[in-house]
Formats: C-alpha cells, sequence, structure tokens
C-alpha cells in the first residue's frame, strides 16, 4: 500500500487507534495556534475559577492583587508543563510512554501510571457532577423537567467518554467549535458584572476596593495556583503528539494555557469581589432575567465542562495504556470511560474533595518534582538514544533515587502546616534532592 493510499485509511478511521507508538510524522500537523485554541478552550472552566476566587474570599486580596498573584503561581506551572510537552511534539510519543525514562519502565507502568489515571477520573468525576447539578437546575427552572442526578450525570458522563474514544480529532475539533461559545458566555458573564450592582458595589467598587496585598498572602495563593497544574507535567505530551514542531506544541500549550487561565482567574477574582461567591455562572445567571444571557451562560457552563473531559478522559485512558499496554488504545480508552462514567454517580468525590485532592497531592506533588528536574536540568529537555534504548529493551526497571526523593517528598507534605503552602515548598525541596543526588551521585 502506497504513502497516499495509508493516509487515506488514516483520515477515513473515526477512532484514534495509535497507542504507545510514535504518531507518523505526515499526521503531525497541529499547529500552536490550533493548541492555543484548544488549550483556552480547556481552561476556562468553572473548577479553575475557585482559586483566584479563594485568593480574595479566604485571602482578602484585592481583585487585581489576586489575578496577578494567581496567574504568576499558575504560569510558572503552566511553563514546567510546556517544556514536559516536548517529547510529545518531538517524537510523537505520549507522556506516560516518556517517563519510562525518567521513572523507569516499571516505576511509570505501576507507579506514575496510575496515579495519573486516578487523577485523571477524580477529576473527570468531579467536573461531570459539577456540571450535572447546574443542568438539573436549569431544567427545573425554566422547563419544569425533573430528572433525577444520576442518570443525568451517567448520561452526561457518556456522550464524554464516548467523544474521547474518538481520540485527539474529536478533542481538537470539539474545542475549536465550542471556543466562540466560551468567548461569548464569557463575555456575556462580565456585561451582566460591569452592568449590574450586586450588594451595592459597581464596577468602579470592584476595581478600587483595596485587600490585604500582604506579599505572604500572594505568595501562598500563587503557589496554590501552582500547585494546581504542575501535575499537568505528566501528562502534557499526550497532547502535543500531532504537533508540528516542538516549538509548535511548546508555545502553543504555554500561550494557550495563560490566555485561558487570564480568563478564568478574571472571572473567578471580580465574581469574588462583587457578590461574594466563587461560581461566576451561577451569580451571574442569578443577577438578570434575560433568557437569552441565561441560555448563553448554560451553554457556555457545559461546553467548558465537556472540554475539559475530553482532554482528562484522553489523557487518562493513555495513562491506563502506559500501565497495561496489551489492551490496546481502544480497550484502554473504553475501559477508563466505564471507570468514569461509574464514579460519576457519586456526588461525595465533590463533598469531600479536599480530603481525595490532599491524598492525590501527597504523590503528585513531589512525582511532578522529579519529573521536571529530571527531564528539564538532568536530560536537557531531550531524550538520548540511550534513553529510548532503556525504554525498547525495559532494561531500566525503576529510578530508585528518584523514588525515595518522592517518598522523601510525601513526608514533608504531609507533615507541612496548610500555612505554608506545603504543596509548593513540597515541589521546591524535592526537586533540589533530586538534582543534587544525580549531579553529586549519592
Amino acid at each position: 500500500m502506497g504513502e497516499v493510499q495509508l493516509q487515506n485509511v488514516e483520515k477515513k478511521q473515526v477512532i484514534e487507534r495509535y497507542g504507545l507508538e510514535a504518531i507518523p510524522n505526515h499526521l503531525r500537523t497541529t499547529t500552536s495556534l490550533e493548541y492555543t485554541t484548544i488549550q483556552i478552550a480547556i481552561s476556562v472552566n468553572a473548577g479553575n475559577v475557585l482559586v483566584p476566587a479563594l485568593a480574595v474570599l479566604q485571602g482578602g486580596l484585592s481583585f487585581f492583587y489576586a489575578v496577578v498573584s494567581t496567574m504568576l503561581g499558575a504560569g510558572l506551572a503552566f511553563l514546567f508543563v510546556s517544556f514536559l510537552a516536548l517529547p510529545g511534539a518531538k517524537y510523537g510519543i505520549p507522556a506516560q510512554y516518556a517517563i519510562r525514562s525518567i521513572m523507569g519502565v516499571k516505576g511509570a507502568r505501576y507507579l506514575a501510571s496510575p496515579v495519573r489515571t486516578l487523577t485523571s477520573l477524580y477529576w473527570f468525576s468531579v467536573q461531570t457532577i459539577g456540571g450535572t447539578y447546574l443542568l438539573k437546575e436549569i431544567l427545573e427552572r425554566f422547563a419544569g423537567i425533573q430528572i433525577p442526578f444520576i442518570p443525568l450525570a451517567l448520561t452526561m458522563a457518556t456522550i464524554m467518554a464516548v467523544l474521547a474514544l474518538i481520540g485527539f480529532h474529536a478533542v481538537k475539533k470539539v474545542t475549536k467549535y465550542f471556543l466562540p461559545v466560551l468567548f461569548l458566555g464569557g463575555v456575556v458573564m462580565l456585561y451582566i458584572f460591569i452592568t449590574s450592582a450586586e450588594s451595592g458595589k459597581t464596577f468602579t467598587d470592584v476595581w478600587t476596593k483595596e485587600g490585604t496585598n500582604q506579599i505572604s498572602t500572594m505568595l501562598f495563593f500563587a503557589s496554590l495556583a501552582f500547585v494546581q497544574y504542575v501535575s499537568g507535567v505528566s501528562a502534557a505530551s499526550d497532547m502535543t503528539r500531532y504537533a508540528k514542531s516542538s516549538k509548535h506544541g511548546f508555545y502553543g500549550l504555554f500561550v494557550g494555557n495563560m490566555f485561558g487561565f487570564m480568563l478564568t482567574a478574571i472571572l473567578g477574582a471580580y465574581t469574588a469581589t462583587l457578590a461574594g461567591s466563587w461560581n461566576p455562572y451561577v451569580v451571574s445567571t442569578q443577577m438578570t432575567d434575560s433568557t437569552l444571557f441565561i441560555v448563553i451562560i448554560f451553554v457556555a457552563a457545559m461546553a467548558s465542562m465537556i472540554s475539559i473531559n475530553l482532554a482528562n478522559a484522553y489523557i487518562g485512558g493513555y495513562s491506563l495504556l502506559n500501565s497495561i499496554p496489551k489492551v490496546g488504545r481502544v480497550k484502554s480508552a473504553i475501559i477508563f470511560g466505564v471507570a468514569a462514567i461509574t464514579l460519576s454517580g457519586f456526588p461525595t468525590l465533590v463533598d469531600e474533595a479536599q480530603v481525595y485532592i490532599s491524598l492525590l497531592g501527597a504523590f503528585v506533588i513531589p512525582l511532578s518534582a522529579v519529573i521536571v528536574t529530571d527531564f528539564i536540568l538532568v536530560k536537557k529537555r531531550s531524550l538520548s538514544a540511550d534513553d529510548f534504548e532503556k525504554i525498547a529493551s525495559e532494561s531500566y526497571h525503576y529510578n530508585v533515587k528518584g523514588f525515595i526523593c518522592v517518598a522523601i517528598g510525601m513526608i514533608i507534605y504531609l507533615l507541612l502546616p496548610e500555612s505554608w503552602s506545603p504543596g509548593f515548598v513540597t515541589f521546591v525541596l524535592t526537586g533540589l534532592l533530586y538534582f543534587l543526588s544525580e549531579k553529586f551521585e549519592f
């Protein structure tokens, strides 16, 4: 079969079938602008407004300083995420397969990948549950339709799991179509906030309101934003396997993540300053009687949930595939989808979110520190022929020093009080410890 015929067959495939093997060069055509679009669509969701809103509600920061501090923390995390997207952009391989060269083949398969899979499963279910609550409220409020929570949540989860099964091209197309809706929804929400007075406050009151604005408080919420996004280093390459070049993958992710977070930070901090609440989708619908505006905001909320969950399911499926390579890309996506659909029927995952996030963070943060330090400082942002030989021969089982550092990091994370921002401190200390162990070979 000639190359042209092979390309035509690949284009006709509805479901992506590439697993751990590299994506062929002729399929790597996604530009930085397309990645920017994808990341903006993924970033603009209710979950991402939480930290900027908390910077106002709990930290007492003003609107401006809440946005600036969280953008600085998130920006540092996005820089690391973009660097760890390079293995996908350079070699066309998925993230957890690349991490075999860092944590060892068995270390990645049996420890790093399961943690990434659980993380994606958790956030998929949380996003689905939150979106289901909003959908249920809108249906009851405007259509008088009452649908039990669990059937509605399972239906929505199934739709998103099926779309993720199709693969990267589904993510690419859906986010491209959703971006105008998300942008319009953001504009409508800002319009409602600026032109309405909530609790006697106007746009001028929000912009000029003074807060504590202490450096220590700003650093604390910057570190929270950093911790929230740095875990993306263990999944970044999954999204950039189809990149036209390394630069397209790197800059597309970085610019898209930064611009998308800026929009959500503005919405979150503004909502918190204006109404003393964190969810702009809910608050804005309560501040207007316009059916058109409410419909636009609702559609934007649903679009944001679908966008982020397509990414969660796509990434989670590849993490599972790295743990169980024999099942293949399609079956791993199906298994992940079934698990995600099942978990979406348990609202307690949202009610007890702090507990679950803390447990995940205890392993995710020090592991992310080792991955970042090894790839950027030890491997100099590139995988060598020796690295690929170790992966192919499966001779490199565990990065013993790496996992010792992760274990020490977990202890630090669990012992430090919350006021010390344990996630950020753990990341820095674990990364430093690992770098010194590699440099001085102890």
